[in-house]
């Protein structure tokens, strides 16, 4: 089965976009992004929307259905990702499988943190007939009923909205979410930002240069410390 990338972006903060992207061609995986202005990064596809989850949701199904890759990995615009997120194969093609080995960097600070039961769409890696059948589905759904509705972002993770199972799996390397003043959901870099707190026996802090995995003059090459 071959692999491949779906990135969808609303707008890049720089220098994090130009350095998520850098990041990611490292990694030599087939790229398909969906965008809402035209973007120099693998196969764009423009939507000429505003900004919405149904938009997020229209973008995300663009990109899926302009792929050839049969196992895809969801990227996001603010996410730096490691090449050993790439190497993960799906035992698996009708469950979802979310990496959960990330730090949550609380950007500009030199601070992270991370937590067992953290799921994102970000670390999301699935078979490419699956997830078109979930996101036509969602579509349909958000059309009806509002983009306001409650429909968690992660598939198979709340059994109000749908029946999908999901696995949890971690990469050798973690991935970094640059939690920024611009992302759409909570920072949640601190124990006082949870309203459902995870496990906080697996709570763990530490500074960008502690991070295993990653060298700390990355960051600084491509202007994300200063």
């Amino acid at each position: 089965m071959n692999k491949g990338i779906i990135f969808y972006t609303h707008g890049m903060w720089e220098p994090i976009g130009s350095a998520v992207r850098e990041q990611l061609l490292k990694c030599n995986i087939p790229i398909v992004s969906c965008s809402l202005e035209p973007l120099d990064f693998g196969k764009n596809i423009v939507l000429d929307r505003e900004p919405s989850r149904i938009t997020m949701t229209e973008q995300i199904l663009t990109a899926l259905e302009n792929t050839t890759a049969d196992t895809i990995f969801f990227c996001e615009h603010d996410v730096l990702y490691n090449p050993s997120h790439f190497e993960f194969e799906l035992p698996s093609r009708d469950k979802f499988y979310y990496n959960t080995n990330v730090w949550r960097w609380n950007y500009p600070k030199n601070y992270a943190c991370t937590y067992e039961t953290s799921r994102s769409l970000s670390g999301l890696c699935v078979d490419r007939e699956l997830a078109l059948k979930y996101y036509r589905e969602r579509l349909e759904f958000l059309k009806k009923n509002g983009y306001r509705t409650k429909y968690g972002y992660e598939p198979g993770t709340n059994r109000r909205t749908d029946n999908y199972e999901f696995v949890d799996w971690k990469s050798k390397v973690p991935i970094i979410d640059i939690r920024h003043y611009g992302t759409i959901t909570p920072r949640k870099c601190y124990r006082s930002s949870f309203v459902k707190p995870p496990d906080w026996s697996t709570w763990k802090t530490t500074t960008m240069d502690k991070i295993d995995g990653w060298d700390y003059n990355l960051f600084l090459k491509m202007g994300l410390i200063v």
